[in-house]
């Protein structure tokens, strides 16, 4: 599980689109031709059909029976959307029913594109489980790009981080380690995180707070301890 993280338009999601065969590169190469399931940035889906449809179309019978049916379908809520009209699903049952789709083909390597976009606190966590238990069941690699630090916590065993200047250039690094990516990408966004004693959640630290000045001054930008 590679969580991407990096500033807006230094290049997470064109690399994804590269990986997904959308966009040719210019230089460099891939090593592999790996089966590829791919879950967009921006869902732009123009059927008009139910929900229940839609997956059968996309993924078959395997939806609806099983550890996938419980891990994914009904863990993200999908199952009580089935007879809805795909036109009118709203921002996060598009993406819960989005995220089902990618999960449920058969593939290599999963990327997914801010998965946790429109998506409440709640439903975002159940996301991310279900993200991490399919790739760890089927023994499969997935690259998640999100902006929620605690949805990157809980997926990610390691981070690739980006750094550059938005829209102009940007430069792709690691696969690091979650905590030494974590302190890279939080560090070049002057930001500092502790774990919460209670829930253990990642929080962010008030700026300039006697915290967030100890952190910075050790270097350790995300904290481990409460």
């Amino acid at each position: 599980m590679v969580g991407v993280v990096g500033p807006n338009g230094t290049g997470k999601s064109t690399m994804m689109k590269i990986l997904a065969g959308l966009i040719e590169y210019e230089d460099g190469w891939v090593d592999q031709n790996p089966k590829i399931s791919y879950k967009p940035q921006h869902i732009d889906v123009d059927i008009d059909c139910s929900v229940q449809l839609w997956l059968d179309s996309e993924i078959g019978a395997r939806w609806r029976s099983g550890e996938f049916n419980v891990n994914v379908i009904k863990a993200l809520g999908v199952d009580k959307l089935l007879p809805k009209r795909v036109k009118k699903l709203s921002g996060g049952e598009r993406q819960a029913v989005s995220i089902a789709i990618c999960l449920g083909r058969d593939a290599d390597l999963y990327l997914l594109d801010e998965p946790s976009a429109h998506l409440d606190a709640s439903a975002r966590m159940e996301a991310a489980k279900a993200i991490r238990r399919t790739m760890e069941s089927n023994g499969k690699s997935a690259f998640v790009i999100d902006h929620d630090v605690y949805f990157i916590d809980i997926l990610s065993d390691s981070l690739l981080v980006f750094d550059g200047v938005g829209g102009t250039y940007g430069i792709a690094k690691g696969p690091f380690p979650l905590r030494e990516g974590m302190n890279q990408f939080l560090q070049n966004v002057n930001i500092t995180f502790r774990r919460d004693h209670d829930s253990k959640r990642p929080r962010i630290n008030k700026p300039d707070s006697r915290k967030d000045r100890e952190q910075q001054s050790s270097g350790d930008y995300y904290s481990f301890d409460s």
